[in-house]
């Protein structure tokens, strides 16, 4: 466990109490799902934030942006839904945050050691969910945006006045 967990720092950069809880939490939801690291796109994880955990999350269960099998809904909240394409199943998995002591937070060293070592039932929340299943990542092809001449994903082009407009070309011109 700490060989794995000390890549995982030096891939996210530095250890802290982020970084613990999306161990923590992508470690039980993978036991879970009785699943492996994601070699393609056999697993697909959805976050609801885009802390720390999520580095943990990506180098533990192979769910890349860039493969896409990490989906990102912006709700601001500590959980994570795991998907397996094999069996159907999901889990949405959430870290118990009234289980932490008050105290720990104040002392970053000791709250990651303890999140570490924490019972699992304690810290961490496992719900079978039941999802439809996410679409599989596409090629898509680029088209260059009149405005910058940048390449644009098709699908994130737009038309102003019969140009072919990116998004960040056309919230400059409104």
């Amino acid at each position: 466990m700490l060989i794995e967990y000390d890549k995982m720092i030096a891939f996210h950069g530095h250890s802290c109490p982020g970084l613990a809880m999306g161990y923590r939490m992508t470690v039980a939801a993978m036991a879970y799902l009785a699943q492996y690291r994601s070699e393609d796109e056999e697993l697909v994880a959805i976050s609801e934030n885009n802390a720390c955990g999520v580095d943990a999350l990506q180098f533990i269960s192979g769910c890349t942006f860039g493969k896409g099998n990490l989906i990102f809904k912006d709700y601001g909240k500590q959980i994570y839904t795991f998907y397996s394409r094999k069996t159907g199943q999901g889990v949405r998995v959430a870290l118990n945050q009234a289980a932490i002591p008050a105290d720990l937070r104040a002392n970053r060293t000791a709250f990651i050691k303890w999140l570490l070592e924490v019972d699992e039932a304690e810290i961490v929340s496992l719900l079978p969910v039941t999802i439809e299943e996410p679409e599989k990542a596409r090629v898509m092809a680029s088209v260059v945006c009149d405005s910058c001449g940048e390449a644009v994903m098709e699908t994130r082009i737009g038309s102003q006045e019969g140009r072919n407009i990116c998004i960040p070309c056309s919230e400059k011109n409104s």
